[in-house]
């Protein structure tokens, strides 16, 4: 058993994502701008641009500040980094985009999402999202990636492209091919959220610490192995049921927005 120690709240500032972070910014700014300042254009507001910070922001918290560095020592905190990275760093980026500010890139996205066949299915994107986090929270990866900075990496960047994908069938400004029908988003949703929740309700209520990493780690805060892992699928579970009851508050809401607009445009063209 680990003995207690005082937390390490160093901050990481590993080049790589502060490098992402830059570019991804750099690009989406000129393009906004660019948009922005187009006559007549009113797609560039300034909400998607907080929006789009907000998104460079989390995903700040979650690699580079203190929270990466506690994710080491503490379940619940690598917990919480991980549903920064799979759920608020993505649902904040499709929400800051528009058609067009996605024009010099919709051709190609319609193309590739014609040539993906099933990859481009919301099932398959379903699977890959409830997939990804049972596959990196199997005990053996979980202390795997703990354990190897590589791998580490790569259960992030698994994370981000499961969460952007997830999202993008449900926020993105294009219209896919693959149309999920009116009631679509809320099984799409519920049976996701009910299964990844069943994986922190499982995590919760285990009867025995069983991540070795943390059970050899130190006692940071206090908290015993098994109260961390408790704490830790509790955020899980709970973060799943919020983001879907959010998601799907949003989505009525915007869908009630677009009927309004399609009535208005009836009244005033008549029928086509």
């Amino acid at each position: 058993m680990g003995l207690a120690a005082a937390a390490d709240t160093s901050w990481t500032l590993a080049p790589g994502p502060l490098a992402l972070i830059a570019l991804l910014t750099v690009l989406y700014v000129r393009r906004w701008l660019a948009v922005r300042r187009a006559p007549g254009s009113r797609t560039a507001g300034a909400g998607r641009l907080l929006a789009f910070v907000g998104a460079m922001l989390v995903l700040f918290a979650a690699l580079v500040s203190p929270l990466d560095r506690l994710g080491e020592q503490v379940f619940a905190m690598h917990m919480t980094q991980h549903v920064l990275i799979l759920d608020a760093v993505p649902i904040l980026a499709m929400l800051a985009l528009t058609k067009t500010l996605l024009r010099p890139v919709t051709r190609r996205v319609q193309v590739l999402e014609r040539h993906a066949g099933f990859l481009a299915h919301p099932a398959f994107a379903v699977v890959l999202y409830v997939g990804t986090m049972a596959f990196w929270h199997i005990p053996a990866m979980y202390d795997l990636a703990l354990e190897n900075t590589t791998v580490h990496v790569l259960e992030h960047i698994t994370f981000l492209n499961a969460g952007l994908l997830y999202w993008w069938h449900l926020l993105s400004p294009i219209r896919s091919r693959i149309s999920i029908g009116p009631f679509g988003p809320v099984v799409y949703m519920l049976v996701t959220k009910l299964f990844v929740s069943f994986i922190g309700i499982a995590i919760t209520f285990a009867p025995e610490a069983i991540y070795d990493f943390y059970v050899e780690g130190p006692r940071v805060w206090g908290l015993s192995a098994t109260d961390d892992q408790a704490v830790a699928g509790a955020i899980m579970a709970v973060e799943q049921s919020v983001v879907m009851g959010i998601a799907l508050a949003y989505l009525f809401v915007r869908a009630l927005g677009e009927s309004e607009k399609e009535d208005e445009r009836a009244e005033r063209y008549g029928p086509a």
